[in-house]
């Protein structure tokens, strides 16, 4: 089954179940997927590869959203956007720990054979595109600024 399926059926379980946030956030998912798949060349497929940065997307925005919630004293509704996105995160790949991040940034930077800040550009390249889904791009340019600083 893939996400978009999921998602569907999901749905029907959060209606039955009654639960407002869960329904929320993947109606919200399902729209995003519905509008990925009728997008002009999408050729009306959805692969897992693009639902999965759809899914991380959505779940940036949700935590953006609640950091400016917090700075204007709105904490009700940073709430609900950071409830919404630990909805999303679930339908994630698990997330690499810091220590994994770390051994496969040490890799990659060995592969380019980078030498030092100078070299940040290569190495975020291919850290992105081999990393996808399992760390956020912040996460990994700070881990990288780090590694060769």
């Amino acid at each position: 089954m893939d996400l978009f399926d999921q998602i569907s059926n999901d749905i029907k379980e959060a209606m039955k179940a009654q639960d407002k946030v869960r329904l929320q956030a993947l109606r919200g998912v399902k729209k995003e997927f519905l509008e990925a798949k009728t997008a002009k060349g999408s050729e009306g497929e959805l692969s897992d590869d693009a639902a999965t940065k759809i899914l991380m997307k959505m779940v940036k925005q949700r935590k953006d959203s609640a950091a400016i919630f917090v700075e204007q004293s709105r904490p009700e509704l940073a709430e609900d956007e950071l409830a919404e996105a630990r909805v999303i995160e679930a339908y994630l790949p698990k997330q690499m720990s810091p220590e994994e991040l770390e051994a496969a940034l040490q890799a990659i930077i060995a592969q380019v054979g980078a030498a030092g800040p100078q070299d940040m550009g290569k190495v975020m390249g291919m850290a992105t595109k081999a990393l996808a889904g399992k760390a956020e791009g912040r996460v990994i340019s700070e881990a990288v600024k780090r590694l060769l600083a």
